[in-house]
């Protein structure tokens, strides 16, 4: 996870800004699955969006086989309602189901799911993406990978006007997303940027807070409570409630590497991204901004 992340190039350390920098801005955040969001990027997109930012949640998958019970009809209703309140809790303006089968994305059509992101980059004007890292070393999860690589082709062919002509129709035109915040999930994965997240870090607890039904966070605090009551213990950091306990179990035990990582870079909290900026993937061609300025230096009157 995100303490074995490999650092590469100059880290940059993305710090809080004042005021609403990014208004006008608008960024999806595209999770596999329920716990995704929480765990790799909640505190920056509450940054993010607190400075400014539009925010769309987009979930690829069902989440049917990610519950402690048998039915997945209640697997995938507890998921999906925990989704919609992760929405809420960071301020995402919307939250699209896309409803892949959990764990088996490969059997689906990589041009559908790319057609559908394209669709979506298109309609909400998406300038920033966050998801997996397409390139990510050593990732199991079909789910992960198959969300990441249609992302990654999304993001330039939403830009591109000869890809679906047909969506003018219905008054979407073509745009392209600028950077995107690629997460660190297994070991070995690489960063390049560091965000402080401690002025958020209650706001990535509330992300976690509302994830019970797969993740260890969400009620971990409150079944360990019950669990030391039972044994005529308590622990007095966890608090005299369940809603507390549960809060303080995310602060003690789920924050550890967001909290080491940002002792690295002299800040309480932080997450980390392999940061793609606007152009980022191109072939080294001089960009409209640098052009525009060499002519400004060498344009001389025509004799």
């Amino acid at each position: 996870m995100e303490q074995h992340a490999i650092p590469v190039g100059d880290v940059h350390v993305e710090r809080c800004l004042p005021g609403r920098p990014h208004a006008g801005r608008v960024l999806a955040a595209i999770q596999a699955h329920a716990d995704d969001i929480p765990l790799y990027c909640a505190g920056t997109v509450a940054k993010l969006i607190d400075e400014g930012y539009t925010a769309y949640l987009i979930q690829t998958t069902n989440d049917e086989k990610c519950g402690p019970t048998h039915s997945s009809g209640d697997t995938i209703l507890r998921n999906e309602r925990e989704v919609e309140e992760l929405g809420r809790a960071l301020g995402f303006s919307d939250v699209f189901f896309l409803g892949y089968r959990n764990h088996l994305m490969d059997e689906a059509s990589p041009i559908e799911l790319r057609l559908r992101f394209i669709f979506l980059f298109r309609a909400l004007k998406v300038d920033t993406v966050f998801t997996f890292n397409p390139w990510g070393h050593g990732e199991e999860n079909p789910d992960h990978w198959m969300t990441a690589q249609a992302v990654e082709a999304a993001c330039w062919m939403a830009g591109m006007n000869k890809d679906y002509p047909e969506h003018r129709a219905g008054g979407i035109t073509p745009h392209g997303v600028r950077d995107k915040y690629y997460w660190v999930v297994r070991p070995g994965q690489p960063y390049n940027r560091v965000v402080d997240i401690s002025p958020y870090i209650e706001k990535r607890i509330d992300a976690l807070r509302v994830n019970t039904t797969q993740g260890p966070a969400g009620s971990g605090g409150s079944r360990l409570r019950a669990r030391l009551a039972q044994q005529g213990l308590r622990l007095p950091a966890l608090g005299d409630d369940d809603e507390t306990a549960d809060r303080e179990y995310i602060r003690l035990f789920c924050s550890t590497a967001a909290r080491q990582l940002g002792q690295e870079y002299g800040l309480d909290y932080a997450e980390p991204f392999l940061y793609v900026p606007p152009g980022g993937s191109v072939y080294g061609f001089a960009g409209s901004d640098e052009i525009e300025r060499y002519i400004a230096g060498h344009a001389v009157p025509i004799r």
